[in-house]
């Protein structure tokens, strides 16, 4: 059986091996960072806004339970159907019964991280209903039978030439290197799908408590026409994306754009706030609203930890993180990839199962950097290893570091540890990536460091005037 570990290991070597696809990846996110410190400098003070932000973030998830209670209220008292889902098969027996309820034979579907964190697609599927995504990426990937790459940009692996192939070979289009054109032969796929759905299904950026609201950006239109165009409306979203105040979107819909998408606002910000009211034109005729836990709150509970909560998905700290650079998103095997999901994925799919993910960086802090809600991902990133340790660590690996300790913490055990390892380094390449080799996890992919000659001691003994 191979674990997820082995998995990591096996996928983010091949994908390391692959200079195409690295050198794709760090081109695209090149490009991305210019675009992104351009509109970091149109703010008047960008590093305030991040503060503002987290302190927005601080202050929501704090009142989490209250605001909640008066954002269900607001939905309600409109007509909207409002669900809890304690975790994601939860949830998907919820939309699958909506569905069935329906009798629902299609489902278009926008953009939406936490129905891929819960398999929604799967599980609907394998019901017999057909779904389609209406994002441009994440169609792609669809069509590719994958996973999507990046928060932000699903198919940001995949050159325009890969994706004229699959238009050709999937849905019988002309081949064309012009993405334009093949964006036209997505719209012109898409579009039927619109108007043959019996139900859209919508993620969720944010959940008003003030006036009981979904607020979705998007910069294709495709969650309007998903929302607009079936009769039924279902949105999904976890319980942390709720926010006090209609105002506080004046800072963070900015924030997010920039930190996301190198942009200073997305092109679509919509508020839906219930199925279509007595004298409007457009809009669903029933609208559900279906609120994931699916162990947010066992992380509410943990003071340390909570703000992870915080996080906007805006992928930032994706594109700078230098192991995600050269491994990708699907290495990672889960829903988030890069710092985010490294720190968040063993939390709401288990510790023991994915502690290796907490590993998989270089903890250079640019992820905390970049980070707009002021997560500091890399601290989240020790304290995970430090959880597994303490909870899932082998007693050889603990008994090794209680002798590093014992080592390290006595002046003249270390002494005599550096000569024998000068001495021991003269022979190290006769067993160099061999099964005696003690340090070959480390001298597999890299040259160990050369210890000194002489240490600063002996030096300023021998050396000093």
């Amino acid at each position: 059986m191979t674990t997820a570990a082995k998995q990591f290991k096996h996928d983010a070597a091949a994908v390391a091996r692959d200079d195409r696809l690295r050198e794709f990846v760090h081109a695209a996110l090149a490009k991305f960072e210019v675009t992104r410190d351009q509109k970091m400098a149109r703010f008047q003070d960008w590093q305030a806004a991040r503060r503002a932000v987290a302190e927005m973030k601080r202050d929501a998830v704090a009142r989490l339970d209250t605001l909640l209670e008066q954002f269900v209220a607001g939905l309600e008292s409109r007509g909207t159907k409002v669900h809890w889902a304690q975790d994601g098969a939860q949830a998907c027996r919820i939309i699958l019964e909506i569905a069935q309820a329906k009798q629902a034979k299609r489902i278009i579907k926008s953009k939406s991280m936490t129905s891929e964190e819960i398999h929604l697609n799967h599980a609907l599927e394998q019901a017999g209903i057909e779904v389609v995504e209406s994002d441009l990426g994440e169609f792609i990937v669809q069509l590719l039978k994958q996973t999507p790459f990046h928060i932000v940009f699903p198919a940001m692996h995949l050159t325009r030439y890969q994706i004229s192939d699959l238009f050709a070979r999937v849905l019988g289009s002309a081949p064309t290197d012009n993405p334009e054109e093949l964006t036209m032969i997505a719209r012109a796929t898409l579009r039927q799908k619109y108007i043959q759905a019996d139900i859209g299904i919508t993620g969720a950026n944010f959940a008003i408590a003030e006036t009981g609201m979904v607020a979705v950006t998007e910069n294709e239109g495709n969650a309007r026409l998903t929302a607009a165009l079936p009769k039924t409306m279902i949105t999904l979203l976890g319980v942390e994306k709720v926010l006090p105040r209609m105002e506080d979107l004046a800072v963070f819909w900015p924030v997010l754009a920039t930190a996301g998408a190198g942009q200073l606002i997305s092109g679509y910000n919509t508020f839906y706030s219930g199925p279509r009211q007595s004298g409007e034109s457009d809009g669903p005729e029933e609208f559900h609203v279906v609120l994931l836990d699916n162990r947010r709150t066992d992380l509410l509970a943990d003071p340390e930890q909570r703000d992870v909560l915080h996080c906007i998905r805006c992928g930032g700290c994706l594109n700078v993180c230098p192991v995600y650079r050269n491994i990708g998103g699907h290495s990672y095997g889960t829903t988030y990839a890069g710092p985010i999901g490294a720190v968040l994925t063993p939390h709401l799919a288990g510790l023991k199962e994915f502690q290796h993910l907490s590993y998989a960086s270089s903890l250079c802090g640019a992820c905390s950097q970049i980070c707009p809600v002021l997560i500091p991902l890399h601290h989240h990133l020790l304290q995970n290893r430090r959880n597994a340790a303490r909870a899932h660590g082998s007693p050889l690996m603990r008994l090794a570091f209680q002798m590093f300790a014992r080592l390290a913490n006595s002046p003249f055990l270390w002494k005599w540890a550096t000569k024998l390892g000068r001495f021991g380094q003269k022979f190290h390449w006769l067993v160099k990536g061999t099964l005696l080799d003690p340090a070959r996890p480390w001298t597999a992919t890299r040259e160990p460091p050369k210890i000194a000659k002489q240490s600063f001691k002996e030096w300023w003994r021998k050396g000093r005037p």
